[in-house]
């Protein structure tokens, strides 16, 4: 597959040649949920908590003798039967995450990758290099390119002013190759690579 690489100025810049087996692919729903799945869970606080019969403050005393009354046997007020009484069986703080296959993650990325190529959402940059961190300037770059809702991957180490001056910009995510992940890819309406991000796709997924 061959794409168009352009400059922040949106002038061309030559082409570049990506690999079939990493943007050609078929993009697969069901691969691509699992591990949209795996991430989600895995970023998932499970901090949720309640208040068990043990926890709940009430003296253990028995509340009323057992027979003769004409109603249940209860021992504590702490019962969950009762108002204030605790939870039976309610969540507590627990890891959501679970395994999923390097090899199976490694797919997910291409075909998330092969999905925005597909679709035409993929842009190939030369560099992301800026003289001076002006979020003015990048901003009417992106304007002028159409970009709304995107995601900047670049090489292992990103440019610090382009960084600076994204920081401020709504839309706007910057990502160094190493932290590319499906979830982040699926949910920006554009892909932005440089071709040294390019590079490290590659060399990461061959």
């Amino acid at each position: 597959m061959k794409l168009d690489v352009i400059k922040l100025d949106a002038g061309k810049s030559g082409s570049i040649d990506l690999a079939d087996e990493i943007f050609g692919l078929e993009p697969r729903a069901d691969i691509l949920h699992r591990v949209v799945r795996w991430q989600r869970a895995k970023a998932q606080a499970g901090t949720h908590s309640v208040l068990g019969k043990s926890d709940v403050s009430y003296s253990t005393k028995k509340i009323y003798r057992q027979k003769g009354t004409g109603g249940a046997r209860h021992g504590s007020r702490k019962a969950p039967t009762f108002r204030h009484g605790g939870t039976y069986k309610g969540p507590t703080p627990r890891s959501h995450a679970h395994d999923l296959p390097k090899k199976f993650r490694a797919l997910g990325l291409k075909h998330a990758l092969s999905a925005k190529a597909g679709a035409g959402q993929l842009v190939i940059l030369d560099s992301l290099d800026m003289q001076d961190a002006k979020t003015k300037v990048l901003a009417k770059a992106a304007k002028e390119l159409g970009w709304k809702r995107v995601l900047i991957i670049d090489g292992a180490d990103i440019n610090e002013n382009f960084a600076r001056a994204a920081a401020n910009i709504e839309g706007i995510d910057v990502l160094p190759s190493i932290g590319a992940n499906v979830y982040d890819i699926l949910k920006r309406d554009t892909l932005v690579l440089t071709k040294a991000a390019v590079e490290a796709l590659e060399a990461r997924l061959k």
